[in-house]
């Protein structure tokens, strides 16, 4: 007996992250009748409800008490504020709750059907939806894949130890751990660990690699390790945890690696590891989408999978996974399911570490460049010599441009510092448009602030510095 369709849509889209609900929209505005499935109750996806905005909203806070501690050096002393956790979890909370708010309410003045439970193929064109122990069919015609993905698992960790905690654990912020492991010195990790430190919890990262981001190069990543090094108990790299015992008291670890410390022990652990798609509950055979062997759905420059009429897009197409990828990626299946002619073809996507200093960098990196044998010239400026950041406190930023010895043209960027996440933005525009040192250093920037530290920089390059002494001046 075969099921009767509940639904029928033109367009449905499995998961409503960043990704998913930007190609609900997108597909709505171009007149088609869409359905989003999403497995939480509100719309925003795991960036908006348990990653990105509570993450950065928690950060927030913690630089507020980092920068009321440092500001004693400047003869302005602050009694230490008083911790209400419970306020801080409910104002995290009401940051999520207007932004998901306003989702819903942009979905309603679409006409976008939202349907809550977790989704998985049936055939080509039905998915078969479950909540709270009802199902409900959606037939359409066209599909696009945005279910994202979930932090990595640690094999060695104990099961069903609530002391054991991923990012959604983290973000809880149930308590302040007097000692706290981090597990993997990458973004998230090291997010997590700027948050818990602030609030008071005595902080050691390990990780397996021999330097933390290692996306970034060594240089930028460099003031970054200089200052928690002198902060967090401890910072091993090339370390990998080898057994986690758990007991009524607490969790005793030992490590392995040639810098591995002897046994500790912890209050609680933080396991940020990675992330893996979520594509094994999908039901994607039914629908005859073939995903990689580590679970990634591939997909052409549409984002159309194997499947002509199913799309797939954000975390569960591959690396980078990064919520603003997949905003782009969301808007081009949308807008090709509908007709349009479009394609993904960014030339480079950036990524920010919202650490203290913050890390972030696009395009060529020079660990890449040397790697593959890529030619390049480098102008760099050390904050040292900026006023804006003396003026802040903090001098111990870098920011570092790539250019074609050729052509001039900018070929990649790193920036670590205060804010160099808003800054990176400019040389994202840069390198689209085909920006050469000539034009970076020729644009005129305000003064004093830290962005003049990118055109100082390309003046580093082209030699026409005049706040630093370049390797050789060049005549115009």
């Amino acid at each position: 007996m075969v099921r009767a369709v509940d639904i029928e849509a033109d367009i449905v889209v499995l998961g409503a992250g960043p990704g998913g609900y930007t190609a609900a929209f997108r597909a709505a505005d171009l007149g088609k009748k869409v359905v989003v499935v999403e497995r939480g109750p509100a719309l925003g996806g795991v960036c908006l409800n348990v990653g990105c905005i509570p993450s950065k909203a928690l950060l927030h806070a913690a630089k507020v008490l980092e920068d009321a501690d440092e500001m004693t050096e400047a003869g302005l002393g602050f009694t230490r504020p008083q911790l209400d956790l419970d306020k801080l979890r409910r104002w995290k909370s009401g940051i999520v709750s207007k932004l998901t708010g306003g989702l819903a309410a942009l979905a309603r003045q679409r006409k976008v059907i939202v349907v809550t439970g977790f989704g998985r193929f049936v055939s080509p064109n039905e998915i078969e939806v479950t909540h709270e122990g009802a199902t409900k069919r959606v037939a359409f015609t066209q599909a696009i894949i945005a279910a994202g993905s979930e932090p990595a698992r640690l094999p060695i960790a104990p099961k069903h130890d609530s002391r054991i905690l991923d990012s959604t654990g983290a973000l809880d912020l149930q308590d302040v751990p007097p000692r706290l492991l981090v597990v993997g010195g990458g973004i998230i990790g090291l997010e997590m660990a700027t948050v818990y430190h602030a609030l008071g919890s005595r902080v050691t990262v390990v990780e397996a690699m021999d330097q933390l981001i290692s996306g970034a190069d060594r240089d930028i990543v460099a003031p970054l390790m200089k200052r928690i090094s002198t902060r967090y108990d401890a910072v091993h790299l090339g370390t990998k945890v080898r057994n986690i015992a758990s007991a009524a008291a607490e969790l005793t670890v030992t490590f392995e690696g040639a810098n591995a410390p002897e046994e500790q022990s912890f209050d609680k652990i933080l396991v940020a590891v990675g992330r893996v798609p979520n594509s094994g509950t999908l039901g994607l055979a039914a629908a005859g989408v073939a995903v990689d062997q580590r679970g990634f759905i591939r997909v052409d420059k549409q984002m159309r999978t194997n499947v002509p009429h199913i799309f797939a897009i954000g975390d569960v197409v591959g690396q980078p996974m990064l919520a603003h990828k997949a905003v782009h990626e969301g808007k081009v299946a949308a807008e090709v399911a509908a007709g349009l002619k479009a394609a993904f073809d960014a030339r480079v996507i950036p990524s920010v570490a919202y650490t203290d200093p913050e890390v972030a960098w696009v395009g060529l990196t020079e660990a890449e460049a040397n790697a593959n044998g890529v030619a390049y010239g480098k102008g760099s400026f050390p904050w040292e010599a900026s006023g804006r950041a003396l003026s802040q406190g903090r001098s111990e930023g870098l920011t570092k441009v790539l250019f074609d010895p050729e052509t001039h043209r900018t070929l990649g960027c790193g920036i670590v510092g205060a804010h160099a996440g808003e800054l990176i933005g400019e040389m994202v525009l840069a390198i689209e448009m085909g920006a050469d040192a000539a034009d970076i250093a020729g644009t005129i920037h305000p003064h004093p602030t830290l962005s003049e530290t990118i055109a100082q920089s390309a003046e580093m390059f082209e030699g026409t510095i005049t706040d630093l002494i370049a390797r050789q001046a060049r005549q115009r």
